[in-house]
C-alpha cells in the first residue's frame, strides 16, 4: 500500500544491533526471527492452487482478447462472459495466473475505488457522491460474485482501521472521520485506550474505525476463484503465455506469443507495470515494490497477547505506512517499506536476501514488542503499479481498439473489479454512468523516464524516512512532490 502521511523516526541500527525489548522472556533478533524464512508469498504457497493452464502453442482468433492474468484481467473475462455472453474471449497470462501482483497483496479490501476517500477529494473533488456509490455498488457485486461462483477467499467482513502512531496524528484522523461522516460512512474516532482494546500496541494513539463494507480476503484464493468462474464461463485461458509483440493491423490486433498468436478486434491490457510494446503505458505508471512478512500462526496465548478481536485489516500513518492483518491461521500479514529498482525491475535479487526485510521486521517488533518470541514464516517483494493520481485509469489506445487499465496504487483487490468494468465499457463504447466522469476521462500524468524516475524515487524514499521528525529538506522534498500532484 502506498499512501504515506505522517513519519516516525526509524531507528538507525545495524543489522547485528537489531534486537527488541519485549515483556516474553523469549525475545529474538531480527536475523534469528528470519532465519527459517521462506522468501516466497505465503498466500501462492499453498495446496489449493488449481492446475496449471496449458501455453498457447497455435494461431487464434477471439472477440476479445485480455492480456494479464491478475485481478483485472479474471474481472474483465468474467465480467465480459456474464455481460456479452456470445464473446469469444481470450486471456493470456505471462506466468501463472496470481503470481505477480495480484497474489503478492496484502489482501485488505476497502470500498474506494479511488484509493481512500481523502484521494477521491484530491483529484476529483466535483464527483465524490458518484464516486462513493461506484464504491457501494462494486463492492455488493464483488460479494455477489464470490456467492455466485463458489470462491472460497477465507472473506471476511470486518472493517479496516487506520492507527495513529503518534498523538500529533490524531488531528488528521479527526479530519478523515469529518469527511467520512459526510458521506455516510459507519465510522468512529478511537481515543487511544480504545484503539489498544481493539489491538494493543504502545505505539497506538487512536484510530479511525471504518465498521462495514470493508475486510480482508485471500488474494491468491480469490485470484484462483475467479479464473475457474472464467474456465466455467467458456473463457480460453493460456498461462506461461507472454505477450512478445503486439501490432495494429488496422481493423484488428495481432499479439504474438512464443509459439503462437491471437488475432482479436478489441484487447484489454490488464498488464500493470509490464511492457506490452506501448511506451506511453510505462510513461504513466512505476513499479514501485512492497515488501511483506507473514508470521508463523499465532498460538491462542500469543493472539491474546494483542487482543485484535474483531480481526480489522489496519493501516498506520507512518510516512513510510506499515499495513497489517491476520490470516485465516492467525498469520500476521505485516507489510509496508517500499522501494523501487531501476527500470522497474520485476524480480529484483534483493527480494530473496534477509537484509531486505530487516527495517520491516524491525517496524514489526516495534509496534508488537510482545510478541518478540513470534517469527517470520514467509518474506516476499511485490510491484504495486504506482500512477500520479493515486487511483484506477483506463485509456484507450491502438487506434481504440485496445484499452489499458491500471493505476490502483496498491488498493486493487476490489477496485480491479471496477477497474474492470470500466474499461470494458470504454472499449465497447457502452453508455454507463462513469463514463460522464473525469475517472473515465482523465490519464494522470507523465512520470519521467529513467534515469530521472529512479533518482526521483530514490531520493523520494529516502526523504519519507524521518521527514516528520528531522524536518529540513526532507519535508520540503515531500511537498514539492505533493504539489506536482503525486499522491504522498
Amino acid at each position: 500500500m502506498f499512501t504515506p502521511i505522517h513519519a516516525v523516526k526509524p531507528m538507525m541500527s545495524t543489522p547485528a544491533e537489531i534486537e527488541v525489548e519485549s515483556r516474553s522472556p523469549f525475545t529474538l533478533s531480527v536475523q534469528e526471527a528470519l532465519s527459517r524464512t521462506r522468501f516466497f508469498p505465503y498466500w501462492l504457497d499453498n495446496p489449493a492452487e488449481p492446475p496449471t493452464e496449458p501455453r498457447l502453442t497455435a494461431d487464434v482468433e477471439a472477440d476479445l482478447l485480455i492480456v494479464g492474468g491478475g485481478f483485472t484481467g479474471l474481472w474483465a473475462a468474467v465480467q465480459a462472459r456474464e455481460q456479452m455472453p456470445h464473446l469469444n474471449v481470450v486471456l493470456i497470462e505471462a506466468g501463472k495466473v496470481a503470481h505477480g501482483a495480484s497474489g503478492r497483496a496484502g489482501g485488505i479490501i476497502s470500498t474506494s475505488v479511488m484509493h481512500g476517500l481523502p484521494n477521491a477529494v484530491r483529484v476529483f473533488p466535483n464527483d465524490i457522491a458518484q464516486l462513493e456509490a461506484f464504491g457501494h455498488h462494486n463492492l455488493d457485486g464483488f460479494e455477489e460474485t464470490l456467492k455466485r461462483y463458489g470462491i472460497d477467499a477465507d472473506i471476511e467482513w470486518n472493517g479496516e482501521m487506520t492507527v495513529a502512531v503518534d498523538p500529533e496524528h490524531i488531528e488528521h484522523l479527526q479530519g478523515d472521520y469529518e469527511l467520512h461522516t459526510r458521506y455516510g460512512h459507519d465510522v468512529v474516532l478511537l481515543d487511544g485506550e480504545a484503539t489498544r482494546e481493539q489491538l494493543d500496541s504502545p505505539l497506538f494513539a487512536g484510530a479511525l474505525w471504518s465498521r462495514n463494507r470493508s475486510g480482508i480476503v485471500h488474494p491468491a484464493k480469490l485470484a484462483w476463484g475467479l479464473k475457474r468462474a472464467a474456465l466455467s464461463l467458456g473463457v480460453k485461458l493460456y498461462e506461461h503465455t507472454p505477450l512478445i509483440d503486439v501490432i495494429d493491423e488496422g481493423q484488428t490486433v495481432y499479439v504474438r506469443t512464443p509459439e503462437g498468436s491471437v488475432r482479436a478486434p478489441r484487447v484489454v491490457f490488464g498488464s500493470g507495470t509490464a511492457k506490452v510494446g506501448i511506451p506511453d503505458i510505462n510513461r504513466r505508471v512505476l513499479q514501485v515494490r512492497d515488501h511483506v512478512l507473514a508470521t508463523e500462526p499465532l498460538t491462542d496465548e500469543q493472539l491474546a497477547r494483542i487482543g485484535w478481536k474483531n480481526r480489522q485489516g489496519i493501516y498506520d500513518t507512518r510516512t513510510q505506512l506499515n499495513y497489517f492483518r491476520l490470516t485465516k491461521n492467525n498469520n500476521i500479514i505485516f507489510g509496508g517499506l517500499v522501494s523501487y529498482h531501476f527500470d522497474g525491475d520485476p524480480n529484483p535479487p534483493q527480494d530473496e536476501k534477509a537484509e531486505t526485510y530487516y527495517r520491516l521486521a524491525q517496524a514489526f517488533y516495534r509496534t508488537f514488542p510482545q510478541l518478540a518470541d513470534v517469527r517470520f514464516s514467509h518474506a516476499w517483494g511485490g510491484p504495486i503499479d504506482y500512477c500520479s493520481r493515486g487511483s484506477v485509469f483506463a485509456k484507450r489506445y491502438l487506434n481504440d481498439k485496445a484499452v489499458f487499465v491500471a493505476g490502483y496504487t496498491g488498493f486493487g483487490v476490489a477496485a480491479s473489479r471496477f477497474g474492470a468494468f470500466m474499461g470494458l465499457n470504454i472499449l465497447f463504447d457502452r453508455n454507463s454512468p462513469e463514463r460522464a466522469l473525469d475517472i473515465a476521462n482523465q490519464s494522470p500524468t507523465y512520470i519521467p523516464p529513467e534515469p530521472v524516475r529512479w533518482l526521483a524515487a530514490k531520493v523520494t524514499f529516502h526523504a519519507f524516512d524521518g521527514a516528520d521528525a528531522e524536518g529540513g529538506w526532507k519535508r520540503a522534498w515531500i511537498k514539492g512532490i505533493k504539489a506536482m500532484g503525486f499522491p504522498m
